[in-house]
């Protein structure tokens, strides 16, 4: 599926990805997909202000919102053969969020491009796990998956997951209004030698 194929202004065919990305491992990370004992730890990841509050209004989510999350997140996986991976560490075994790609269509005017997106528990912040995450996400995207661009949606407030995009090397494309009033970035990446 190389090449651009303009998807409303996005060079990503989205739809038509019939390939199942694998479960795969980093240095740190185990980078899988859902389990039904995965709920309890997403929702108490999801349960913390502080967690959410560059995401989607800043309100945390209850159990049963996690609940829907992880039905579309395992949707999103059986329709375009790729999503949000959960994200454990190697070490412990232990739930720390989520990792991958989807597509965003939360924002209409990005209908058919692919997200790299990364969520995780506060107490594994500032130690590159986003970013070593986010990075095998890109490597997913610009190897099996072909894709022609990748993006990441981040409230401009949101220092730390801005760096995460500049280390992986995106650069920002410009705000997008999102559905609930307020306006984000856009941070874009194309795949380069070393990305391929």
């Amino acid at each position: 599926m190389g090449g651009d194929f303009p998807v409303l202004g996005w060079p990503n065919p989205v739809s038509p990805i019939v390939l199942a990305m694998d479960d795969r491992e980093t240095a740190r990370l185990r980078l899988r997909r859902w389990r039904a004992d995965d709920l309890e730890p997403y929702a108490r990841i999801n349960a913390d202000p502080q967690v959410m509050r560059f995401i989607a209004g800043g309100v945390p989510k209850t159990r049963e919102e996690c609940a829907a999350d992880l039905a579309y997140v395992e949707a999103h996986w059986e329709r375009h053969g790729f999503g949000l991976w959960a994200a454990e560490l190697k070490e412990t075994g232990e739930l720390i969020g989520f990792v991958g790609l989807s597509e965003p269509t939360f924002i209409p005017d990005l209908i058919g491009a692919v997200e790299v997106g990364w969520r995780l528990g506060r107490e594994h912040w500032n130690r590159g796990l986003a970013t070593e995450g986010a990075r095998a996400s890109l490597d997913a995207a610009f190897g099996e998956l072909e894709l022609a661009e990748v993006v990441s949606i981040i409230d401009p407030g949101n220092l730390a997951s801005v760096r995460v995009a500049e280390k992986l090397g995106m650069e920002y494309g410009g705000p997008v209004r999102h559905p609930l009033g307020f306006r984000v970035g856009v941070y874009r990446i194309r795949p380069t030698p070393q990305l391929r």
